[in-house]
């Protein structure tokens, strides 16, 4: 409630009213220019309801096309409303894109001087819009500073780039509207203080707004880009920078010399030539236009006082010959002035004082605000300046930072080689004291080899000793021959070892020799070195191979075997502590992994849960899309018929099936839920579709039938929408009851049932009496057609002799015999006819069975009165053929027309026939009879017509050359008038049978309209019969359709 009555509620009304009387204001026909006090409050209305809509719902409605001058007002006032008014009116005419462009396109068109410049002044204004879409960071007024400017642009070249063609794009625009308006004005002061002119130039002011802006900033993209790309590939850009560039210079120059924009505006002055982009300190030479706007006096928005005050007489001589009149007659009607007169003359002259003197300080003080935005103008193109400096000074600093950035960089890479050095260095001197080392353990190993030596002599001479006992020394031998034996294998195994450690360290050294050998390739003495090694290494493995007898001692194998023992223990607890260990590990990662699938089985049970959630929401979204349709005014236009509704209600209760048991397999398996989506997805799609027909069929049906299912269709709705809100609640969804939505469901369907339409109820007495009437009429036109042909024949017999009674009895016997066949034809065809509804109808009656089929009984009827129409008009042809007041050529299209009917019958009867009935071969031999008898009446009537014409012989006796060269001339122009006629009346007939065609078609389908709605009222169907005399409207038939086999021609086709 607060805010119903805020203020700017209470406001919003007026200000859209007072904005709907400037726009009447500002925007009219008049050929002047828009007052700025209107476009100042249409501008204030855009920012207090903060947008264009007041301004663009009774812009619309404006008569634009109607008026040039009215669309030139319509683009200036909309310029400045987009350039001053609120941001979201840039949102708001990007609606009205279409409408713009229209209205440039319609006056483009047409040869009108305002047309032309609201073709161009459109063009602008799309532009312009546009481009301020696209960049939201360059408001509508294109006043931004340099630092929004260099966002805007970006630090990738081709955002820059393509910003600078942009901007020249925007700049031709409004170049070209300039030049339109100059090019229809002369720029003589008369014409720019004419308000024809001003209407013309007006606009021009926010034109040299924009084109200040800019200039400017194509400036700067053009030295941003210089400084990012080669001169070359730039050529292009300042080329055409030049060309705006000059454009531009003229145009501000022709409008300053004007003095309508001399006391609108200040119109900056550009350089004598353009900048030169080649050289980057170019830019800090250039001086941004400033574009001035003085400030207007507030203008009276009163109305003006009908009769004019003022405080002085008009002229001086009225005033001297009143002071005259005053000073001979006294004052008028004997009046005195008086003090207060006095005071109220002295108080007038005060006040005219003071006005001047307020006016001077008016003057005094526009000047001084001119000088001091000349000065603020001077002092921006100062600190421009100083703006380019620094940025001079940042590029010199950052290639500072890049050359100390390459000599650290350089630093670095000769400590590192530095370091390379000292390593390789300390390498060498590592091998040194590794080779030292290895000097000492030969050392070592040559004097444990002397002491084992001694060690075996004194053994030997314990032998010796020994030998006193036989048994004593063979034990003692057997002993020693073992633990000798024993010793020897293990001594070769330790000597085998030792080898392959002397191998390693022969391959260690080698290695770091070659190492030495790739870090110093100056020590020239590394090969003596190497080679002194390798003498010495093989020396100590020729040593180490008489170290056999030192593995002998009995303490050396018992300490090997304990420390063997021991070293087997050590090993067995290890592993079994692995094993423990690894056992442990594997039991933590089993309950890892458990924990990972219980985590991912419930993960995969919320996936299923949001897809089906996220269905149910779709799916919810249709419905609800169906269901608002309802409502919808622009949806009363859309019809459907209640079959396709019966079909679309019976699959979405199919569908209703499939959901349940989709539902049932979820609940059973919560980690599938595929069905289920399935099946919602295409219950949401079918009953959508449902509801939709359901409205769409109630537009066609009965008040209370179309009310009730309306209420069915939101029912409907309501429960599907309530079901889906169900699926997507977990704890809902175990017990939801899909079949909740069957019962409205089957509620459409039964409604649906009703609203077909009932075969028996459409004509269902009228088509089955109607075909026995027609073939009954037919059959006693056929034979008053006979007997009126008899009649002829003998008034032709007493009428006539010779030649022509020859000629008429052989025309009225062909046509006779025409009769007879065409009389046999109706006769089978209805013989067939009976066949066909008898075999056909089943348990249904003959009327049901003419009204089920109504198309096919209406083709029959149609066939049937176009051949009882033919016989009458062959009648006539003759009958006036045989009296001489016809032309034969009647007779022969008669004969065609009958021969097309006859095989239109025969077409409309062949349809339901079976292919194997007597009556249709009898009914196609009667169909090639009549075609054959036509042919006769043509042949006879073509006949007589040439015997007749033959005895009018030409009598050239008496005729000259001369003569006889005129008549031949004269029958030229006759052949040549006749031609022409031929041609005109074969273009006359084609146009007829077209327009025949047409009436026939549009005869046929309303049947089938009402047979595809349905029945809303019992209908009353007036079918009348035309008279006999009268063509019936016949559908055109296709060539396709006709059987020549059977003998059945298109009358078209037919050439006798």
């Amino acid at each position: 409630m607060e805010a119903r009555f805020s203020p700017i509620n209470q406001i919003l009304p007026w200000c859209r009213q007072d904005s709907a009387i400037s726009i009447s204001k500002a925007i009219n026909t008049q050929e002047a220019p828009v007052k700025e006090k209107h476009a100042r409050r249409i501008i204030l209305g855009t920012h207090h309801e903060k947008g264009a809509f007041t301004f663009w719902s009774y812009a619309i409605g404006l008569p634009l096309p109607s008026s040039s001058i009215l669309s030139w007002k319509f683009c200036h006032v909309l310029h400045k409303v987009l350039r001053d008014g609120h941001p979201n009116v840039l949102h708001d005419c990007q609606r009205y894109r279409s409408n713009i462009r229209e209205i440039g396109d319609l006056w483009g068109h047409l040869h009108d001087r305002y047309g032309q410049l609201v073709n161009v002044y459109t063009k602008l204004l799309l532009t312009k819009i546009s481009f301020h879409l696209k960049h939201p960071q360059f408001p509508a007024g294109l006043e931004v500073t340099d630092e929004v400017l260099e966002k805007a642009a970006g630090t990738d070249v081709n955002n820059i780039f393509q910003l600078t063609v942009e901007m020249f794009d925007y700049m031709d625009c409004e170049l070209k509207l300039s030049e339109s308006v100059f090019r229809q004005l002369n720029t003589a002061i008369a014409v720019s203080q004419m308000s024809s002119g001003q209407c013309r130039l007006a606009p021009l002011i926010q034109v040299i707004q924009d084109c200040s802006h800019l200039y400017h900033y194509t400036v700067k993209l053009l030295f941003k880009l210089h400084s990012c790309l080669p001169a070359d590939t730039l050529q292009g850009h300042r080329d055409r920078f030049h060309e705006q560039f000059h454009s531009l210079r003229n145009f501000f120059r022709r409008a300053s010399d004007m003095l309508y924009f001399k006391r609108l505006i200040q119109i900056p002055r550009l350089p004598e030539g353009p900048p030169n982009f080649l050289r980057a300190s170019a830019l800090a030479e250039h001086i941004k236009p400033v574009v001035v706007i003085p400030e207007e006096a507030p203008e009276d928005e009163e109305p003006e006082n009908l009769i004019e005050i003022s405080t002085g007489p008009p002229a001086g001589e009225p005033a001297v010959v009143a002071d005259l009149f005053d000073q001979t007659f006294g004052p008028p009607n004997g009046s005195v002035k008086d003090d207060r007169d006095l005071q109220i003359e002295s108080l007038k002259r005060e006040v005219e004082t003071l006005r001047s003197e307020l006016e001077k300080i008016k003057l005094e003080a526009q000047r001084y605000i001119s000088q001091l935005k000349g000065q603020v103008n001077a002092l921006e193109g100062e600190l421009e300046e100083q703006r380019k400096q620094k940025q001079k000074a940042l590029v010199d600093n950052e290639q500072l930072r890049h050359e100390l950035a390459q000599l650290r960089a350089a630093q670095l890479e000769g400590e590192r080689s530095q370091g390379l050095r000292e390593e390789a260095e300390r390498k060498a001197s590592a091998t040194e004291v590794r080779y030292n080392k290895l000097k000492e353990k030969h050392n070592e190993l040559v004097h444990v080899h002397a002491e084992l030596l001694r060690k075996n002599a004194d053994t030997a001479k314990q032998l010796t000793v020994t030998q006193q006992s036989q048994e004593e020394v063979a034990r003692v031998k057997e002993q020693l021959a073992f633990q000798v034996e024993q010793v020897k294998r293990e001594s070769e195994l330790k000597l085998e070892e030792q080898s392959d450690q002397l191998e390693k360290l022969k391959r260690d050294l080698e290695a770091k020799a070659r190492e030495l050998a790739h870090v110093q390739e100056a020590l020239s003495h590394t090969e003596q070195s190497q080679s002194e090694l390798s003498s010495r290494l093989d020396i100590l493995s020729a040593e180490k191979d008489a170290l056999s007898g030192a593995v002998r001692q009995r303490e050396a194998d018992l300490l090997a075997a304990q420390s063997l023992v021991r070293e087997t223990e050590a090993a067995l607890s290890q592993e079994q502590q692995r094993s423990s260990r690894e056992q442990g590990e594997l039991q933590g990662r089993l309950a890892e992994k458990e924990s990972q699938e219980q985590g991912l089985r419930q993960r995969l049970l919320d996936d299923q849960f949001a897809v089906l959630r996220g269905t149910a929401a779709e799916a919810a979204g249709i419905l609800q899309d169906a269901v608002s349709k309802l409502d919808d005014p622009l949806y009363l236009r859309c019809t459907s018929s209640p079959d396709y509704l019966v079909s679309r209600a019976q699959e979405a209760l199919d569908a209703v099936s499939a959901l349940e048991e989709g539902h049932a397999q979820y609940l059973t398996s919560l980690v599938d839920a595929s069905a289920l989506v399935a099946a919602l997805t295409r219950f949401s799609h079918l009953a959508a579709d449902t509801i939709v027909n359901g409205g769409a069929t109630s537009h066609l049906a009965p008040t209370d039938p179309a009310d009730r299912l309306i209420d069915t269709c939101r029912e409907c709705g309501a429960r599907a929408l309530e079901l889906m809100g169900q699926l997507q609640d977990r704890q809902a969804l175990r017990h939801i009851q899909a079949s909740l939505v069957r019962t409205p469901l089957q509620g459409i369907l039964q409604l649906g049932q009703e609203l077909k339409p009932k075969s028996l109820d459409v004509r269902q007495e009228e088509l089955g009496a109607m075909v026995d009437k027609e073939m009954a009429a037919t059959s006693a036109a056929i034979e008053d057609a006979v007997r009126r042909i008899e009649d002829m024949m003998n008034q032709a017999r007493h009428a006539s002799s010779g030649v022509k009674l020859e000629v008429n009895e052989r025309i009225l016997n062909s046509c006779t015999d025409l009769m007879k066949a065409i009389r046999l034809l109706v006769m089978t065809s209805t013989s067939l006819q009976k066949e066909i509804v008898e075999s056909g109808r089943g348990a249904a009656t003959q009327q049901e069975f003419y009204a089920k089929n109504s198309r096919w009984t209406e083709g029959l009827i149609s066939a049937s009165k176009a051949v009882g129409w033919g016989a009458t008009q062959l009648v006539e042809a003759a009958d006036k053929v045989v009296l001489h007041t016809g032309k034969y050529e009647e007779l022969i299209v008669c004969s065609h027309e009958i021969a097309a009917s006859t095989a239109q019958l025969v077409a409309a009867s062949k349809v339901k026939a079976d292919k194997s009935s007597p009556h249709l071969s009898r009914l196609q031999e009667c169909s090639r009879m009549v075609n054959e008898r036509a042919a006769s009446v043509v042949a006879s009537t073509k006949s007589g017509q040439e015997q007749i014409e033959d005895r009018d012989t030409m009598d050239f006796s008496g005729l000259s050359l001369i003569k006889l060269k005129k008549q031949e001339m004269e029958t030229q122009v006759r052949v040549l008038e006749l031609e022409k006629t031929l041609e005109a009346e074969r273009m006359r007939l084609g146009e007829l049978r077209k327009q025949h065609y047409v009436l026939a078609g549009a005869v046929g389908s309303p049947g089938e309209e009402a047979a595809s709605r349905p029945s809303t009222a019992p209908r009353s169907v007036a079918t009348k019969k035309p008279p006999l005399a009268q063509k019936p409207s016949v559908a055109p038939r296709q060539d396709h359709q006709l059987d020549k086999k059977d003998g059945i021609y298109s009358a078209q086709l037919v050439n006798y």
